[in-house]
Order: structure tokens, then sequence, then C-alpha cells
């Protein structure tokens, strides 16, 4: 069955460009451009994938991303921003997109992100379920069945893309890996110029799980490789 997308943008123009496409790959793409009814139709309506533009009329992008996350059931976020500057970018992150392009954008970037998404969710989908049982580490509890994490007994709250990171970390300790190969399994996709990403991310999760992030104890840097998670903590 088709994978079902909505796009949310108010450029009319843009948003039938990026339907167009999104059809051609074999996508069923709907659209809407206003944030409120958006949010309506996502809650009541089963969507595999939305993405959504940060500047909307009714609902903003960050608003709508952040009651999407507070709902049961997990659906990917592919954020479309104008704004160029990074707080732009992290506050999408933040608040729980699980990527972003920064118009303009081409539309190959757009659809190879978007492909990247999917094969992550399938690779999630069927991966053995080895990782299901809560994973106790020093003060750190990582619930996969519910992503949630808690430390020294509060709860962390982090981002999707966050919470995949520091499970794929914890679930193979000593094990290190460059920032390709994390771009690859956690992002699904790599590319020289987004290896910036992890280091943005790892930075981000260091400030929420480390009591020093300066000193971390729990994500550690292999210097000229890339990063491991620690195996005796």
């Amino acid at each position: 069955m088709a994978r079902r997308i909505l796009v949310v943008e108010d450029n009319l123009d843009l948003a039938g460009l990026v339907q167009m496409h999104l059809r051609d790959a074999g996508y069923v793409a709907e659209h809407c451009s206003d944030g409120q009814l958006a949010l309506e139709r996502l809650l009541a309506e089963p969507f595999d994938l939305v993405i959504l533009d940060l500047m909307l009329p009714g609902m903003n992008g960050l608003e709508l991303c952040r009651r999407l996350r507070a709902a049961p059931d997990y659906l990917p976020i592919l954020m479309l921003t104008a704004k160029s500057t990074e707080l732009d970018r992290v506050l999408g992150l933040e608040v729980g997109a699980d990527d972003y392009v920064t118009k303009p954008f081409s539309i190959r970037e757009l659809m190879a992100r978007v492909k990247a998404l999917f094969r992550r969710v399938d690779a999630l989908a069927e991966a053995p379920d080895t990782t299901s049982e809560v994973l106790h580490i020093d003060a750190l509890e990582i619930d996969p069945d519910r992503r949630r994490v808690m430390l020294d007994g509060n709860e962390i709250r982090l981002t999707g893309r966050e919470f995949d990171l520091l499970l794929h970390f914890a679930s193979h300790p000593g094990r290190v890996y460059s920032r390709a190969q994390l771009l690859d399994t956690v992002w699904g996709y790599s590319h020289d110029s987004c290896e910036h990403t992890v280091n943005s991310h790892i930075n981000r999760l260091r400030a929420k799980i480390e009591h020093q992030p300066d000193q971390p104890r729990y994500i550690l840097t292999v210097w000229g490789v890339g990063y491991k998670f620690a195996e005796h903590v």
C-alpha cells in the first residue's frame, strides 16, 4: 500500500510542486495550508509522514510539531523552513522534528530525506526485538517501548532523533562509530556536509544526560575517529 504523506505548506505553488514529485515517486500526497486544520487531520486520519512548513497560518509549525509529539502515536516529521539560522533549526529538532530542510531546497534533496526517513522507519520495524527491555546504566534508565529516558529518577525530555541516537549507543557499549556511520544508522543517509549534524546532536544529548557535559561519562569522544558509549560507567 502506498504511503500517505501530508504536505503542510501555505505556499500553494511550492506545495503543488512537492506533491507532484511525491506522487511521481509512488506516494499518496495530500495538502493542507493551515496549521490548525492540519493538526485536526493528522490526529484523526492515518498518515505515514508529515512535511511541515515552519511558518503557517492558524498554528505555526513549531507548535504543531509539539502537539503531534504529545499524541500517543509516533508520526515522522520533516520540517521545512525559510529561516536559516542555527537557532531555528535547533528549535525544530528540540520540539521533535525528525529532520529538516532549509528553503530554498532542491526537490532531489527533499526526496532523499523522505526516502531516508522511511528507510529508518522500516529498519526499526524489521529489526529483531532485542532492545525492548529497559536498559539500566548507572543513573540512566532507557525504556525503548515508551521511548522514555530517566536520569536519577527524573524524566529527561529528548527529541526523537536524540532518543534514537542514545538508544543506539547504549545498545552497543564500547563500539566506536564514525560520524558517517551514525548518519547511516540513525539518520538513514550520509553525506560529508551533514556530519556536523551528529556533533550538534551529541552536544545537546550530553547537555541533557551528563552531569558534567564537558567531562562526559556516557558518550565518549574517540579522537580522530568518532564516538562510543562507555563500557563501564
